[in-house]
């Protein structure tokens, strides 16, 4: 359990520097475990992205996931913080 908390961190620092690379853009990466499975993995960006399009950046989201975190998780969850 201590290993999969870990390691996620570290998955989920590098996805950030991978998204910001990308994107210019640094977003929160959180990620659930359960029993070694990676089943989520929310990625929400600080503000709205609009340099690409919704499924051109998912896609590029999900490849840095899968790059870092080694698995696919079973629920990849992309958001966008707006002011309310």
């Amino acid at each position: 359990m201590v290993d999969a908390v870990s390691n996620g961190l570290a998955y989920s620092r590098a996805v950030e520097a991978d998204l910001l690379a990308e994107t210019g853009v640094r977003p929160a990466v959180g990620f659930n475990w359960n029993n070694g499975t990676l089943t989520s993995v929310m990625v929400t960006f600080p503000k709205l992205y609009t340099d690409k399009p919704l499924p051109e950046l998912s896609e590029t989201v999900r490849a840095a996931v899968i790059k870092e975190f080694k698995q696919s998780p079973k629920q990849l969850v992309l958001g966008f913080a707006v002011n309310g």
